[in-house]
């Protein structure tokens, strides 16, 4: 829709259609006076109709159609059309003077990734920009912006950029808009759960649209969306409507160990922290929402138990000894990678080739 709009001229001047009646009126050889005789109209009425001061109305375009013999149709969208035009030329107006709201967001990436269209007027691409986030004004945006609540950490060696999380945020929204989802059922989100950690060990083809299907059946749309500069956000929860969830991610870590995680900790908040909050993840977790969410990741795709007799067949864990505990508990064995890792049981450097590196494909994630 916004494309089309984009293309559409809009002139900067525009005649009231009273000009037009004028014009007829005058090739009929027809007084103003002998108008609003014939119409039963003050000469007044006339007059400010013709100057543009008051507007045509259904009855008076009914009037015109008896008095003149052209259809009241061709009055009412004279009128309508002129309306239209002389209310986006006071808008372009006024947005003239808010275009530094532009400077909030990433335009170029925004452009790149398809997300808006590219516009060689700085208004036109306000206009877009206004057109992405659905509201009329950036009045509008910062009232309805500043209002959610987003819960998400700013450590002190970083503060997220408003701007580019407002932007991925509502990308998220717009393409979980397009998915169906069921209503949201807990038990069948937990069952979903179960079958995607049996998927890690899947490529993204596979998995992708399986997860997809799956959490949707549930009541939940999962949606994946590039990440923007200064955002640096892994992933994203929040509910849509009281029955339907969004769980948002980033590929931002690039590997499926950290994608898994990231998916079942925005599992977490969807099952355990209910439905008020948007949860934003990025590099800080120092909650207990957020400390109850890394252990529900944790716990359900490896288990607590399991973990604890995993032991090294030597000194130190191999590759021979991750990949049978994987392939025990049925789990990528790059998952088993990061866990070790995160848990000092492993060196950073070691056994990364188990992990699968992720590049994004528009082709499975647009799916």
């Amino acid at each position: 829709m916004s494309s089309q709009m984009s293309n559409q001229y809009y002139p900067d001047v525009v005649s009231p259609p009273g000009e037009t009646l004028l014009e007829t009126i005058e090739a009929m050889g027809m007084s103003q006076a002998e108008l609003s005789e014939r119409m039963g109209r003050p000469k007044k009425t006339i007059n400010e109709i013709i100057k543009g001061k008051t507007a045509i109305t259904p009855e008076t375009a009914l009037q015109l159609e008896r008095v003149l013999g052209i259809p009241a149709s061709f009055w009412n969208n004279r009128e309508r059309q002129y309306r239209e035009i002389l209310a986006r030329i006071q808008e372009r107006a006024i947005l003239q003077s808010q275009l530094d709201w532009l400077k909030l967001f990433p335009l170029k990436e925004m452009i790149s990734y398809g997300w808006v269209k590219a516009s060689d007027s700085t208004i036109e691409q306000l206009q877009e920009l206004l057109n992405f986030f659905g509201v009329a004004t950036p009045n509008e945006w910062r009232s309805l912006w500043s209002g959610l609540p987003v819960a998400f950490r700013q450590s002190t060696a970083y503060s997220a950029d408003p701007g580019s999380v407002a932007a991925w945020l509502r990308k998220g929204e717009l393409d979980a808009q397009q998915i169906e989802c069921s209503p949201f059922t807990e038990e069948k989100f937990r069952s979903a759960l179960s079958d995607i950690r049996i998927w890690t060990s899947k490529s993204p083809e596979v998995f992708v649209p399986r997860i997809r299907e799956a959490c949707a059946q549930a009541g939940v749309a999962v949606v994946f969306v590039k990440e923007l500069p200064r955002i640096r956000t892994s992933g994203a929860t929040r509910w849509l409507t009281p029955s339907k969830a969004l769980l948002q991610l980033s590929l931002r870590y690039k590997s499926d160990d950290q994608l898994f995680f990231t998916l079942f900790h925005e599992s977490a908040h969807i099952l355990l922290h209910g439905k008020r909050e948007i949860f934003l993840e990025d590099d800080e977790k120092e909650n207990d929402k957020e400390n109850e969410a890394d252990r529900f990741a944790a716990d359900l795709l490896i288990p607590p138990e399991d973990y604890r007799q995993f032991k090294p067949s030597k000194k130190y864990y191999s590759k021979e000894d991750i990949l049978d505990f994987a392939s025990r508990i049925s789990i990528a064995p790059g998952i088993v990678v990061g866990r070790l890792q995160h848990d000092g049981k492993l060196k950073p450097s070691f056994c990364n080739d188990l992990k699968v590196k992720l590049i994004w494909s528009d082709d499975v994630t647009d799916k």
